[in-house]
């Protein structure tokens, strides 16, 4: 499951994002903090646990390793590599697994980026093949992008999401602004109600990750 970026130019088609995988469940729960999350009393639990990357994290290479997988070698949207311009000033978050074989290990993936003033952009969302039957991740990785945001001064936090994801993104508190067709694949440009999203007290980084 993922955010397209406005401005990516490689976009094609993707199987995990079948309507499946958006599918919201907190049978598996995130372990997050009450004072960033507002999550059902359910959705609690030491399975997963999602965290904004400094500059020298040592989360990094695994943040950059799991895009690759996700974004070139399985969905084959760019070539040689996601990267672009917007990951200057993007800000990288993670999902850990905890309890299992892969325990510590980067399962998740979003970025954020301050488009202009108050304006924010989530991106780059994916989850690991190996995780996706635990689809609360996905859910947690958009609790922890739009809280942080929200907590830094954001106004508004915007995606652009395939169609067929869009009832996963109204179930949780995102509106549609308009239809968009991006490479002949048609797309909704949502913004996510903030009213609904406590602003997170993570710290903002002085520098962004590269």
């Amino acid at each position: 499951m993922f955010f397209i970026d406005p401005s990516s130019h490689d976009i094609g088609r993707s199987l995990s994002s079948a309507p499946a995988a958006f599918t919201p469940s907190v049978r598996w729960g995130v372990a997050v903090d009450d004072e960033d999350f507002q999550l059902s009393p359910t959705a609690s639990s030491g399975e997963f646990s999602f965290h904004l990357l400094g500059s020298a994290s040592r989360l990094l290479p695994g943040y950059w390793d799991l895009r690759s997988r996700i974004f070139c070698e399985e969905q084959h949207l760019f070539e040689a590599s996601d990267r672009d311009e917007l990951d200057d000033a993007a800000y990288p978050i993670v999902a850990l697994a905890h309890g299992s074989l892969r325990a510590g290990d980067v399962v998740g993936v979003v970025r954020i980026a301050e488009l202009s003033p108050g304006v924010w952009q989530g991106g780059r969302l994916g989850v690991d093949a190996g995780f996706r039957r635990h689809n609360q991740i996905g859910k947690g990785l958009i609790w922890k992008a739009v809280t942080t945001a929200h907590g830094w001064g954001c106004d508004r936090f915007l995606a652009t999401v395939q169609r067929q994801n869009v009832p996963f993104f109204r179930r949780l508190h995102w509106r549609s602004l308009e239809q968009l067709e991006l490479r002949g694949i048609p797309h909704h440009l949502m913004e996510a109600d903030l009213a609904y999203y406590r602003p997170s007290r993570e710290r903002r980084p002085i520098a962004q990750a590269a």
